[in-house]
């Protein structure tokens, strides 16, 4: 998924996250105890079910080690939105460790993606119908 973001969107974080519910990441969500849920929603969503789709970092020009980070998600079930993490000195654990955990699956996908990706191109590569060779 490609996003749409222009220049002037990613000057500050409030601009950049109305541009991104222009493009239907309508949601906001939080880092609860169990998870991730939209503010206006109950369903508690596991970082198996979260995907990252783009991050976006802001720095306050009075602090720069006041950062915030603007993820964008969407979750297994099409639900789209993002989440604000503070990053630096001031950032939340529980989010920071949330992310992470979305981030390693995220990975362990990939490589396991790539693996099974090499593993068939080697099968197609290597198979050969033995009968057909004559000496």
């Amino acid at each position: 998924m490609e996003l749409n973001l222009k220049n002037e969107d990613l000057k500050t974080l409030i601009q950049c996250a109305n541009s991104l519910k222009q493009q239907g990441f309508e949601k906001e969500f939080q880092v609860v105890e169990n998870g991730l849920k939209a503010i206006d929603d109950n369903r508690i969503y596991s970082p198996e079910e979260v995907k990252i789709i783009d991050n976006f970092r802001f720095e306050d020009e009075c602090d720069p080690a006041d950062m915030s980070v603007l993820n964008v998600i969407e979750t297994n079930t099409g639900l789209k939105g993002t989440l604000v993490a503070v990053a630096g000195p001031y950032a939340n654990g529980k989010v920071t460790n949330f992310i992470g955990r979305v981030k390693d699956i995220y990975k362990k996908r990939l490589t396991m993606k790539i693996f099974h990706e090499e593993k068939d191109t080697y099968e197609m590569e290597n198979d050969c119908d033995w009968g057909m060779l004559s000496l």
